[in-house]
């Protein structure tokens, strides 16, 4: 009989990648450099963006980031943190039942998902929005938190309307993202932090989700030509 044929060595693993790109050490997203002064405003609908969008229960975050990401014109994800708790079924530990170590475990977990989520898109050319109900008085969870897990070239936006309209929204609402109004107001009165913190604020009481996104623009445009610190 003739000698069976020589086995050929395995093939070595493919390398650690996600999706199509390899993701390097570290986020991506570095800090926009700004234009020339004499070059013109950037387009944001037209720019590689990562964008995270803060603000309180009923602020309008989720609805404004889904028309944000629906309307540019290069591809773009939105990446909801209340989604991404979400996909934890059994043993999901609801907040408003009470804050423990599961719920900030959770929360943890959550947060880091959406980075590399983020990190990922991104590497791969597409822009991505994130909304987060971040506090200033805790900034290292917080925009610190964000900024490891995305990279330092993060946009952050808060969304603030007044009281009176974020309880109108939240009684809008469902399930466990509906708060007592007690809960609203406390979330409300945290965020007020931001006013002086530096970072862009939009107060869309008076706005439609199409008029909140415009506005988003302006404001996104301004960060390219120059980069908040935070």
């Amino acid at each position: 009989m003739p000698p069976a044929p020589p086995q050929r060595a395995p093939a070595p693993p493919p390398p650690d990648t996600t999706g199509h790109v390899p993701l390097p050490p570290g986020g991506p997203v570095g800090v926009p450099t700004a234009p020339p002064a004499a070059a013109a405003v950037p387009d944001p609908t037209a720019t590689t963006l990562a964008v995270l969008l803060i603000g309180p229960a009923g602020a309008g975050k989720t609805s404004v980031a889904k028309y944000w990401a629906d309307h540019r014109r290069v591809p773009t994800a939105h990446i909801s943190l209340d989604d991404v708790r979400e996909w934890v079924r059994a043993g999901y530990a609801n907040p408003q039942s009470g804050w423990n170590d599961n719920s900030e475990a959770q929360y943890r977990l959550a947060r880091r998902t959406c980075g590399f989520a983020a990190r990922n898109f991104l590497a791969n050319g597409i822009s991505c929005i994130l909304d987060d109900a971040v506090f200033p008085d805790r900034p290292v969870v917080g925009l610190g938190g964000w900024k490891r897990h995305v990279g330092p070239g993060l946009l952050p936006v808060v969304l603030l309307p007044g009281l009176d309209i974020v309880l109108e929204r939240n009684a809008e609402r469902s399930g466990n993202r509906r708060l007592t109004d007690e809960e609203v107001a406390r979330i409300h009165g945290r965020m007020a932090g931001w006013y002086g913190s530096g970072l862009p604020i939009i107060d869309n009481s008076q706005l439609d989700v199409p008029g909140t996104a415009r506005v988003l623009d302006d404001v996104l445009a301004r960060a390219i030509a120059s980069p908040p610190s935070w």
